[in-house]
């Protein structure tokens, strides 16, 4: 099977919903048998979340309409196996959280709730904390992270006495969140830099097959292994209008921090590709109802790719 069949070969399996990998007789009667969405261990909190994130990014940071409120999808993701909920009050000015806010007041201990903050200072982040908690109808957070890490960030302001990581100790200390993290994806450098510095529980940053992307993998992964940290992807379709995913429009959002697609391939393959390293597990935004079946099938009934198999994805992707 040469390269060009070995892609073709990926395309079409993910579609079925199994590998491409041959495997023996019987193993696909066994494979059919998982029925919910696989969980992996998040880093040393110990915490066991499905693999497979519900993003608050793009549509659940729309405003309800007469046709449709993004708490349905809140609502069919947790139907559907996924356990887990990751936004931010900057995804439409605090829309995303007070959409996920709907379904959490009946269905708060179904979740893993992560939100996060972008200020730098202690005051602006406490501020952000307690607006985000009305906002998701919460009294407490799973995971609190600090949110866009810079290329030039000023690390030295984080712990200093009026600094944002006073905050993150102080509520973890009053168990208004139990755990930790950082996020970013301007520069790989900075996100090891961070996760360096300081002591995190997970650290959520972008995998996905393209080259502008692979230096997260070579920086980032080693060192988070290392420290046990939970790890968790993002960008697995290229942010933005998710350009890497075959019929969604190749030129992005015009954002410098989204990917645009020199190729494309299936929603589920990438997913899969992002599931084949070493991480937790993979935020996705997603558009619609149709969109979360597609992408639960590809994390529940389809193998993480192997080595051989991401390594024919980036080229095709190069």
């Amino acid at each position: 099977m040469n390269r060009r069949q070995f892609i073709g070969a990926l395309v079409t399996a993910v579609a079925a919903g199994t590998s491409c990998v041959q495997t023996k007789s019987g193993s696909k009667s066994q494979e059919r048998q998982k029925l919910t969405i696989p969980k992996r261990v998040l880093g040393k909190t110990g915490v066991e979340v499905s693999v497979l994130i519900l993003g608050g990014f793009p549509t659940m940071k729309d405003p309800p309409t007469a046709k449709f409120h993004p708490a349905q999808l809140a609502n069919a993701a947790l139907d559907a196996g996924i356990n887990y909920f990751d936004t931010a009050p900057a995804y439409g000015n605090g829309q995303s959280e007070r959409n996920f806010g709907e379904v959490l007041t009946t269905r708060r201990k179904e979740v893993f709730v992560a939100t996060k903050t972008g200020n730098r200072s202690y005051d602006g982040a406490m501020r952000d904390v307690e607006a985000s908690i009305n906002r998701l109808r919460t009294d407490h957070l799973d995971l609190l992270q600090i949110h866009g890490v810079s290329a030039n960030e000023d690390f030295a302001k984080w712990d200093k006495p009026d600094g944002v990581l006073k905050v993150l100790h102080k509520l973890r200390d009053e168990k208004v969140t139990r755990f930790i993290g950082v996020t970013g994806h301007e520069s790989p450098e900075s996100m090891r830099r961070a996760i360096e510095l300081f002591d995190f529980d997970t650290v959520l940053t972008t995998f996905n097959a393209t080259v502008k992307r692979r230096p997260y993998q070579e920086l980032v992964l080693p060192l988070a292994g290392e420290k046990k940290m939970g790890v968790l992807a993002m960008k697995v379709m290229g942010g933005g209008l998710g350009s890497l995913a075959t019929g969604n429009p190749i030129k992005n959002d015009g954002a410098s921090n989204h990917d645009e697609a020199t190729r494309q391939t299936e929603a589920g393959v990438l997913i899969r590709y992002a599931l084949g390293l070493p991480i937790s597990a993979a935020v996705v935004g997603m558009g619609s109802l149709e969109h979360l079946r597609i992408n639960v099938a590809a994390a529940r009934d389809a193998q993480p790719l192997n080595k051989e198999e991401r390594k024919a994805m980036e080229k095709h992707m190069s």
